[in-house]
């Protein structure tokens, strides 16, 4: 039998910090009215965000960590009225691999290493494992 080589790691950056605090309560886009929040890396991946500038446009990448690993399908938007789909064809954070996809505005850089952030529908805690710039100032 082959081996398998080593799991890759997947590090966590930093964390979300928000108003938000229930996952049930939070919107389902960060387009329908989410909040400001910050996002608070490790002081270790400040040089990381040299480049970035308040306006510039960022896909924050987050892990879903309430979300249901075990779901595959799931009714869009939590509405029981609509067909169920499969997780992959939703934005359901309940899937095999719950990685959020945030687009979001910078709107502060403060030091050593945060970033806040609008509109973001993440939940207070979420875990931050990307950021990648969509934009140049």
């Amino acid at each position: 039998m082959d081996m398998l080589p080593p799991a890759p790691r997947l590090t966590i950056l930093g964390y979300v910090r928000s108003s938000l605090t229930e996952r049930q309560l939070a919107p389902k886009q960060g387009s329908e009215g989410a909040p400001e929040a910050w996002i608070e890396l490790d002081d270790y991946y400040a040089p990381a965000l040299l480049g970035l500038a308040p306006g510039q446009r960022l896909v924050i990448v987050t892990w879903l960590h309430e979300g249901d690993r075990t779901v595959m399908q799931c009714h869009p938007r939590g509405d029981k009225t609509r067909p169920k789909r499969g997780v992959f064809a939703t934005r359901s954070p309940d899937r095999p691999n719950p990685i959020g996809l945030h687009e979001v505005e910078i709107l502060e850089i403060a030091a050593p290493a945060r970033l806040r952030v609008a509109p973001l529908e993440a939940i207070d805690g979420t875990p931050v494992v990307d950021i990648k710039c969509t934009d140049r100032p």
